[in-house]
């Protein structure tokens, strides 16, 4: 009788799950067995450097990654200088560096005023049939916990996805794709 039940179930676990599979959707189309990699060292790699990074060395790190074969690097944060100061000169890194045809620039944008800054330099590099806009996507992030969060971006959690529904929308608008996501701290050495 058990097993039965059990058959039963899993036959309309399946059932349910091929109608998910054909009902699913996505924003891009993709091969099922495609992985994304998105290579974070020029941003989250640098940003826990004591010394400050000329932009110049920051640039050669993800043209170098680029011609290794990263096709989503992510190059930047418009966070505040005072404080993430490793992160100053993220501007002028997508704004002069070489970006590859088919390749993803993204910089994290943690909140409404990352995003604006971006928007203006954006505006101030207009694409061209032969020069590619400096990014066309960014990077959003909350955390896994309030306490995390806190430590972050100095609100919670729920404080957070309010304010990047502003900035998502904002930049969905202006047109760049947009990756979203959670950061958790599993153990401080």
């Amino acid at each position: 009788m058990l097993s039965r039940q059990v058959s039963q179930s899993l036959r309309s676990l399946s059932r349910h799950r091929s109608l998910a599979r054909t009902a699913r959707t996505y924003a891009t189309e993709t091969d099922a067995n495609y992985v994304n990699i998105v290579e974070v060292g020029p941003r989250d790699g640098l940003q826990n450097e004591k010394a400050v990074i000329p932009p110049e060395v920051k640039i050669q790190l993800v043209e170098r990654l680029a011609k290794a074969g990263m096709k989503t690097i992510e190059s930047g944060s418009f966070v505040s200088p005072k404080w993430v100061p490793q992160m100053a000169g993220t501007a002028e890194v997508i704004s002069k560096m070489e970006r590859l045809p088919g390749n993803h620039y993204p910089v994290l944008v943690p909140n409404l005023k990352g995003l604006e800054i971006l928007l203006d330099l954006l505006a101030q590099h207009p694409p061209s049939p032969n020069t590619p806009p400096p990014t066309d996507e960014i990077a959003i992030f909350t955390a896994a916990t309030d306490a995390f969060c806190k430590a972050n971006t100095n609100c919670t959690i729920a404080e957070s996805l309010s304010r990047l529904e502003t900035v998502t929308q904002k930049a969905l608008d202006q047109g760049l794709r947009v990756r979203g996501h959670v950061s958790i701290l599993l153990a401080a050495i």
